[in-house]
């Protein structure tokens, strides 16, 4: 096995134990990603070989900060890494290295993480699928004429490819679910209020997005989360930090699972995605889960009136400084200017009456979890499409009205922030692979990670199905 086949808590133990040094970690990094990136184009604005390896040596000599210490790292291209451009993918965005490190970014380095450049991200963050004019399209690493998924793409791409071990990423329409199911990975959306974002921007209506972890193995997931998460006291709403990796071993015999499949008719899906979830929800019932069929709980139809325009009034609020320079607007991506225009026609009056089937959501979601431990949903709709298009316009034949459409399965858990994980489950007869939401009550995200483990332990698909790419 190479070095970058490992796990990421496996290269912290040889790293804790001097059993390899962080140079030759970072060297077999560098080498991976000469070897592979070219292909499905995962990580951009890469550091100089010279000053990262320099940085590795600076590992090596150090006192040990953290089980992240001397991990080489890649931070999806949303947020700021100082040293490093911050792109969103986005030629409006400046060129020049940010200064400073994001919160979450700040936990990694103190964490000890080393980092090596940005994983690529579609424009702004919108949209399922990671091009952008700044640095291309990302390739999936199971079929490289495919999409990889987005917004979290390059991460989860990265992580596929052996050339990350452990990765972030964000998650406002199932950005942290739809690449890591279409890349044989783990993703995980944890609890809207655990992993605090940037104190810069409205901290009080309306929140959509949260970052999380991304792995080959729950347990990368639930570490990588225990540095992430804690409370930030500038910010609401935060939910204490929790330790996940010494509780994630459970017998999970017993635990109820509720299986909501297409939502009674109303998600269309493309033949062999819910074949897929059912195989992976037989999977906990040799595990010794009791899993039931559970009708759908709401009605689609409202759930999608609430998260279209309360999304659009949260991208509105972060981008409208950029819309309203003429400069700027002209060169946004035609979704972004979508966004923001739906999201300023908004009344107040509207608004209130989307929050409201929101809070109801919620409501019915609490009764649903005294009964259920966890409710399963597919990650997407659609296999990876072609890489060359912007998106599906249509599933089965049924037209998709918005650029984002088409991965409507994911709204149920981003509408009411609950904790979810994406779960590989293998592959369909066309070779691509996919996914199941996973997810549960606000603020079980240990539950979701004791499911995720078991799960893990009997099939392992990321580690027995790795990607070949050259």
């Amino acid at each position: 096995m190479e070095l970058t086949d490992k796990s990421a808590l496996e290269l912290s133990s040889l790293l804790e134990t001097r059993q390899i040094s962080a140079v030759e970690l970072m060297q077999a990094t560098l080498d991976r990603i000469a070897a592979v990136n070219g292909t499905v184009n995962a990580v951009v604005s890469l550091g100089d070989a010279d000053d990262l390896l320099t940085a590795a040596r600076v590992a090596d000599d150090a006192p040990r900060k953290g089980w992240l210490h001397g991990i080489p790292m890649a931070i999806k291209d949303m947020a700021n890494v100082a040293g490093f451009p911050t792109s969103m993918g986005s030629p409006v965005m400046p060129t020049e290295p940010a200064k400073t490190d994001d919160l979450m970014v700040g936990r990694l380095r103190a964490a000890g993480a080393v980092f090596i450049g940005k994983t690529n991200t579609p424009e702004m963050g919108l949209g399922s699928h990671t091009f952008n004019s700044v640095h291309g399209t990302t390739l999936n690493p199971y079929d490289h004429s495919r999409s990889a998924g987005g917004s979290s793409g390059g991460a989860a791409a990265a992580l596929a490819c052996r050339m990350v071990s452990v990765a972030d990423g964000s998650d406002v329409m199932g950005s942290l679910r739809n690449p890591a199911a279409w890349n044989n990975v783990y993703g995980m959306r944890p609890s809207w209020g655990r992993v605090p974002s940037e104190p810069k921007t409205e901290m009080f209506l309306h929140p959509v997005g949260t970052s999380g972890p991304m792995a080959r193995d729950p347990r990368d997931l639930a570490a990588l989360l225990e540095v992430q998460a804690g409370p930030d006291p500038r910010q609401p709403f935060g939910l204490p930090a929790e330790s996940y990796l010494d509780r994630i071993a459970a017998n999970i015999k017993g635990r109820r699972i509720g299986w909501l499949g297409d939502w009674g008719g109303a998600y269309q899906m493309e033949p062999g995605i819910l074949e897929l979830t059912e195989a992976a929800l037989r999977v906990f019932e040799d595990l010794g889960a009791i899993v039931e069929p559970v009708a759908p709980p709401i009605e689609a139809a409202q759930l999608w009136d609430s998260w279209l325009c309360l999304r659009a009034l949260a991208n509105a609020g972060r981008l409208d400084p950029l819309y309203q320079n003429p400069t700027t607007r002209a060169r946004l991506k035609p979704d972004a200017v979508w966004e923001i225009e739906t999201g300023r026609a908004l009344g107040a009056i509207e608004i209130q009456r989307l929050s409201l089937i929101r809070s109801d959501w919620y409501l019915r979601a609490a009764a649903l979890f005294d009964t259920y431990d966890a409710l399963v949903l597919p990650s997407t709709q659609v296999w990876p499409f072609p890489a060359e298009w912007e998106r599906p316009h249509e599933i089965n034949g049924t037209p998709m009205d918005t650029y984002h459409r088409w991965m409507e399965v994911v709204v149920p858990v981003s509408l009411i922030g609950l904790p979810c994980v994406n779960l590989p489950v293998g592959f369909g007869a066309n070779g691509l692979p996919g996914g199941a939401q996973l997810f549960g009550r606000h603020g079980d995200d240990l539950g979701l990670l004791q499911l995720s483990q078991a799960y893990h332990q009997a099939t392992d698909w990321p580690g027995k199905h790795a990607p070949v790419v050259s």
